[in-house]
């Protein structure tokens, strides 16, 4: 029994261990980002495309629609929804390969001004310290607007206002 339990103990160091480097590889990975363009900075460039459209601007339909699509608990949460990671690292594991995603409106926002596409671990934890960032710093309202005007529309559009002009066209 007592060399059981050396092993559990064993095993749980070493998983402790390996954790604690992804997060240390995460929150580098983080710094680095926000010391070579702060946030401000990423904000004003998103703020300056033409077609930028204010949270004031957006029907409370399409609003609802987004919220209740990709962060349900969007009012809810500081950043990051432990359900929804929850949620997705169970049937990733179940799948035994990335199938989904838990992320925020607001990670999404992070990852999308800061980070790239790529599935690693590193970059997930990076984009965990910039959502508290962006939470820190911004409204939710102002966290929306800048979401809509960021993430990607298909066709080379960016902005909803872009993406609305192509499908009403």
């Amino acid at each position: 029994m007592k060399k059981f339990l050396k092993i559990i103990f064993f095993l749980v160091l070493i998983v402790i261990s390996i954790s604690l480097l992804f997060i240390d590889n995460g929150y580098n990975m983080y710094k680095e980002a926000i010391n070579s363009t702060p946030l401000t900075e990423k904000v004003a460039i998103i703020k300056q495309k033409e077609n930028y459209t204010k949270f004031s601007e957006l029907p409370q339909i399409y609003i609802n629609a987004v919220i209740s699509v990709e962060d349900k608990r969007f009012y809810n949460h500081s950043g990051i929804d432990i359900i929804a990671i929850g949620r997705a690292f169970i049937n990733d594991i179940k799948a035994m390969q990335y199938v989904e995603g838990g992320s925020t409106i607001t990670q999404q926002l992070a990852k999308n001004m800061y980070f790239t596409q790529e599935k690693k671990i590193e970059r997930k934890i990076a984009e965990v310290f910039m959502a508290w960032k962006i939470e820190e710093n911004y409204s939710k309202e102002e966290i929306f607007e800048l979401y809509v005007n960021s993430i990607y529309f298909g066709d080379g559009y960016y902005t909803v206002k872009d993406a609305c002009k192509r499908i009403f066209q």
